[in-house]
């Protein structure tokens, strides 16, 4: 278990921990353990919000610290994923020509063109957040990382290689499934308790990318790869943000 948390956070995050062998049993369990670096975005979102309001600072620049904290805090991996599929998507190739796009290291203009637009909405979204928005968005963290995960465990692969397959294939998928399951039921409760409207929301919001993520992976992919899922992850994150900026103006 602690080798497997280990492996989570030094694969999907910049936070320094010591380094565990990547071996089969060590795998196991570390999907169980990747919505938990949610739970460090979410806690430094919150102290960020309310340190620079405390300070004096202006919304815009509150909103470009608030959008780069997760980027920071996870090096952009899921980032990566996100541009590569942008590039893929706005091929309009078959299949195959889409999933060779995603191997391609190299960035394309509509991933760069995607980058900017999802940079610009979300310090937007977060320029507008309010004090009960905050505690929900840091919550969403947590929550898409457990949706993420059960994509992992529950929907097709695309290919048999890659990082989600070695996750996929060496994990424990019934317990991991079900702990991932108890996560996002317990995440979804405590965003209700902070707030019923904007919890129940942000929940939905979350549910809705989750299942255009299946839709358009199977339908375009054939299935789910590690950038999609770094993909569908900065998707869900930026929808639900969105989400809750809005309805924190409305009366």
């Amino acid at each position: 278990m602690w080798n497997s948390l280990l492996i989570a956070f030094a694969m999907y995050s910049k936070i320094p921990v010591p380094q565990a062998e990547w071996t089969k049993e060590n795998m196991r369990y570390v999907m169980c353990f990747f919505p938990w670096i949610g739970i460090f975005i979410g806690l430094l979102e919150v102290l960020a919000f309310w340190g620079m309001k405390q300070i004096g600072f202006g919304f815009l620049f509150s909103a470009v610290i608030l959008t780069m904290i997760p980027i920071l805090i996870t090096g952009g991996i899921h980032m990566d994923g996100f541009m590569d599929t942008m590039d893929a998507r706005s091929s309009w190739g078959d299949r195959e020509k889409k999933l060779e796009i995603l191997k391609d290291s190299h960035t394309g203009a509509f991933a760069i063109l995607g980058c900017v637009v999802y940079f610009v909405l979300s310090m937007g979204a977060w320029s507008e957040m309010t004090e009960s928005g905050i505690r929900v968005a840091a919550c969403c963290f947590f929550f898409s990382r457990c949706l993420s995960g059960l994509a992992v465990m529950v929907f097709q692969g695309a290919k048999n290689s890659g990082l989600a397959a070695a996750f996929r294939d060496a994990a424990q998928k019934r317990t991991v499934r079900n702990v991932l399951l108890a996560e996002l039921a317990l995440c979804m409760l405590f965003m209700i308790w902070l707030d019923l409207r904007l919890g129940i929301a942000a929940a939905a919001a979350g549910f809705l990318v989750f299942a255009y993520y299946r839709w358009f992976s199977y339908r375009d992919f054939g299935g789910i790869t590690g950038d999609l899922a770094g993909y569908f992850l900065q998707l869900c994150e930026l929808v639900q943000i969105l989400v809750l900026a809005v309805l924190t103006k409305l009366v």
